[in-house]
């Protein structure tokens, strides 16, 4: 889910460019494993005309999946892969995906429970030891559950103004799970385990390091072997494995609200190599991973259960749907009926996985181009109900 955290992107982005590379454009060809049909989809002139909609009004570049069980998939795509390349976007194109990660997180945790590695009740505490329990307040007694759940009171590291300094003073640097944690170090709680739920990707990053103390591999690999080679997810891989893939989709920003994009794709290093952010995809791979969840093909139906146990928070954004939290998944009240979702960010990119359980629609679209302007195409509430609305009706 996407953080409302206001950081005003200063000058120093431009200190930090990078000279703008030539892409040969033969990275950015990929291709599908199967027939696409999508032309032949009853949605697909309505489909299209929506991610060029988004494109005309100033978005660099979408792609979309959508999937319906009585007319299946239909992917679209529009806008622009790179900019300085002029290669067309595409809907198989690798494309950061940001917080998205958080759900496939949890799969791997409740799949780790399965297999009796760890109980859901457990302490964090009782599997990582050190500084990084000492000193982060609430992580001696939050649970397993309380930190996929976001009601472990945890702070988040992204809201102490010293990370956000730093990360902006170098937008290049690549950030590991123990520098970003130090922001969190001695934070106030936001309240104590399971007396509210509020988001925080702190969580998310001592998951990620549970799984790999559990397991004892880097975090890709065991994405890879637990998900992403099962299921066949071709355009998709966790960002540590390779942070800047030649092949992945050029990133740009807004940065003065003028339509006047600059090019971020190295940007987002405290993104790739932590659970809570660093995931690369594609539309479809993404729509196919979202499915599976649901439809009981990556954990137990018991544990899809427990996954869709929801809290209301206190506190809702006023901006946004009001929304519930599960255990890695949201839930929101649309004007077009009840789903799951789970968004996610980086600097230059936006995605969004949706999930209609009446019917099983799968909505999933990915952006190459956030802030400023273009954000409210991409991801406030108005954006998303016109997504949502035109696929729906």
């Amino acid at each position: 889910m996407r953080i409302a955290v206001k950081i005003t992107l200063l000058l120093l982005l431009i200190v930090s460019c990078r000279r703008i590379e030539d892409i040969d454009p033969s990275h950015f060809s990929c291709s599908l494993n199967f027939a696409d049909s999508s032309l032949a989809n009853p949605g697909n002139s309505k489909y299209q005309a929506l991610l060029e909609e988004m494109t005309g009004n100033g978005v660099v570049g979408v792609e979309m999946a959508v999937y319906k069980n009585n007319s299946g998939m239909w992917l679209g795509a529009s806008g622009k892969a790179s900019l300085h390349d002029g290669v067309d976007m595409k809907p198989c194109n690798k494309t950061r995906v940001g917080s998205t990660i958080k759900m496939f997180t949890a799969a791997i945790v409740f799949k780790l429970q399965e297999e009796g590695k760890l109980d859901l009740d457990d302490r964090i505490a009782d599997h990582l030891g050190g500084e990084t329990i000492d000193r982060i307040r609430n992580a001696d007694k939050a649970t397993i559950r309380q930190l996929l759940h976001h009601s472990s009171g945890i702070y988040n590291y992204i809201q102490n103004l010293k990370f956000q300094t730093a990360s902006l003073n170098d937008l290049v640097r690549e950030w590991h799970a123990e520098d970003l944690l130090k922001y969190a170090y001695n934070q106030q709680p936001y309240f104590g385990p399971s007396e509210d739920v509020f988001y925080s990707n702190t969580n998310y990053i001592l998951l990620g390091l549970l799984i790999e103390k559990i397991e004892g591999k880097p975090l890709y690999q065991v994405f890879d072997e637990g998900i992403i080679e099962p299921l066949g997810l071709a355009g998709t891989q966790f960002a540590g494995k390779d942070p800047v893939p030649d092949d992945i989709v050029r990133g740009y920003i807004d940065l003065y609200s003028n339509l006047n994009v600059i090019e971020s794709t190295y940007y987002s290093g405290w993104d790739y190599y932590c659970a809570d952010g660093g995931l690369i995809s594609n539309a479809y791979d993404m729509n196919e991973f979202f499915r599976a969840l649901m439809g009981g093909q990556i954990i137990s139906s018991s544990s899809l259960g427990e996954m869709l146990t929801w809290e209301r928070p206190s506190e809702q954004d006023p901006e946004f749907y009001e929304i519930e939290y599960g255990l890695g998944i949201f839930r929101m009240n649309t004007s077009k009926g009840v789903c799951y979702f789970h968004s996610g960010d980086a600097i230059g990119y936006y995605a969004n996985m949706i999930y209609f359980p009446d019917d099983g629609t799968t909505i999933v679209y990915a952006v190459n181009s956030n802030y400023g302007k273009i954000d409210q195409y991409v991801s406030t509430k108005s954006a998303i109900d016109k997504i949502i609305s035109t696929v729906r009706e």
